[in-house]
């Protein structure tokens, strides 16, 4: 499998992309592109600790149950959670029910809440400068960074949890940090700015 291939619509994407429909949409519509606000963090930075160990598409086809379950990710409604929710969410088949990543997940928007620059500006501090091309493949992608490094140690300090470099990293990628397509994919990019 080369890390570029052509779909049956004609287009050239990473290959993971490829792979599902539901893979080829999220790689189109949200992968790589610059996202900003502290909700909208919280939730990529929390659905990326919950696919810890597991695939990708198990969040992404579970994620409409992860907003339902978690109000939308609205850091303030979250970081009120006490045992009665996190019970609530341990019975919820719609989503991966882990006690320590509901936990975290709690913890976290708490964590978030004491932020005085706000989630999304601390997150985008860590953005390194954006490479002059992208990669001609995946072998040329370390999964940890010094940035993604730096990131997880400054959450990790601020109370955050499972958010390990490794994590911080495919967060970086997922929001539009780093630009990880694959040279001649078809996918546009905005700048970060």
């Amino acid at each position: 499998m080369t890390d570029l291939v052509i779909g049956a619509d004609g287009l050239a994407r990473c290959a993971w992309g490829a792979s599902t429909p539901d893979y080829a949409v999220y790689h189109d519509t949200e992968w790589g592109r610059p996202l900003r606000g502290d909700d909208a963090l919280y939730e990529r930075m929390t659905l990326e600790a919950f696919q810890s160990g597991l695939s990708w598409l198990t969040i992404l086809r579970k994620r409409q149950a992860f907003r339902l379950a978690f109000d939308d990710f609205h850091i303030p409604t979250v970081a009120r959670y006490d045992d009665a929710d996190v019970t609530r969410l341990l019975a919820d088949a719609g989503i991966v029910r882990n006690r320590a990543k509901i936990e975290a997940a709690v913890a976290n928007a708490r964590a978030a809440l004491e932020l005085p620059e706000g989630l999304s500006t601390l997150l985008w501090s860590f953005a390194p400068e954006q490479r002059p091309a992208r990669p001609s493949s995946f072998a040329e992608l370390a999964p940890i960074t010094p940035e993604s490094t730096a990131m997880a140690k400054a959450l990790k300090k601020r109370g955050f949890r499972f958010v390990g470099p490794t994590t911080a990293y495919a967060l970086m990628q997922a929001t539009g940090m780093v630009d990880d397509h694959i040279v001649g994919c078809h996918v546009t990019l905005p700048p970060a700015a």
